[in-house]
């Protein structure tokens, strides 16, 4: 349809789950996929390096950037840190002030800085979402990287996935751990298996905190996982009220809500 494409901007979702997907569709080896990070409050960063994954922040664009630390989150005193203050591998909640008149407004994103000068950052996930039921403090950014090792690991497409905890005594289970519920594009792998054990392996690979917590299994077990079918999330959105707009699928969340409404879509 375009012989000529050559150049794919994506954001508010992380592009690694999707980008087999994409090279199949696409097969050029001239196509280019660069990350932007904007928003209806403003445009904060983009991807000038394509070889490298990490956003320039836009310093010019009437933006005043304060950042929240994550011990901060849920606060009832909050104490962002000015742009000079930050640190090259803590995870922030972005505050920004515009000349459009918003006031030290919480953008919902969470941060990571990769470089000080000039200043870079990536996106580590919501501030709303994330796990860390049992203190093993797993963002977006690590389940992301996690699901992306396991497929390309299995050989499979992941078109959604989201996750949840397993609580104690949640189905007589004697530990915490982590549930997933993964819908493929392709064909399930022949060992399904593989695929949890190399989504352990990488978040341990990834989150210190994570990695303590698996330590021979005392407080968290193998990762259980559901591999689904296409068409799984989409029949969920169903379910929940008209499609369209923007509607996003929550990646992770302490809550067992969404995964379990997931699963029970397939009568798992």
């Amino acid at each position: 349809v375009w012989p000529r494409l050559g150049l794919f901007l994506h954001g508010a979702v992380a592009f690694g789950p999707y980008r087999e997907l994409f090279q199949q569709l696409i097969p050029s080896a001239q196509m280019r996929y660069l990350e932007i990070y904007n928003a209806s409050e403003g445009y904060f960063a983009l991807q000038d390096q394509p070889d490298v994954p990490d956003l320039l922040l836009l310093l010019d664009h009437g933006i005043y950037y304060e950042f929240l630390p994550a011990a901060g989150f849920d606060s009832p005193d909050p104490r962002p840190v000015p742009l000079a203050a930050v640190e090259v591998g803590p995870s922030y909640a972005l505050v920004i002030s515009t000349s459009a008149g918003l006031w030290r407004y919480l953008v919902g994103d969470t941060v990571r800085f990769t470089s000080l000068r000039p200043y870079r950052v990536r996106i580590t996930g919501r501030t709303k979402h994330f796990l860390n039921a049992f203190g093993e403090e797993v963002m977006i950014e690590n389940a992301e990287a996690a699901v992306a090792a396991a497929a390309q690991a299995t050989g499979v497409l992941v078109r959604d996935f989201t996750a949840a905890p397993i609580y104690f005594g949640a189905g007589a289970a004697s530990r915490g751990g982590h549930e997933w519920a993964i819908e493929l594009a392709s064909p399930p792998p022949a060992e399904a298996t593989h695929f949890a054990q190399v989504l352990d392996q990488t978040l341990r690979q990834l989150n210190s905190d994570y990695d303590a917590k698996r330590h021979r299994d005392l407080a968290l077990a193998l990762p259980r996982v559901h591999l689904l079918p296409p068409g799984t999330f989409e029949a969920w959105l169903r379910s929940r009220g008209p499609l369209g707009g923007q509607r996003k699928v929550p990646r992770l969340s302490n809550s067992r809500e969404v995964l379990e409404e997931v699963l029970a879509v397939r009568g798992v």
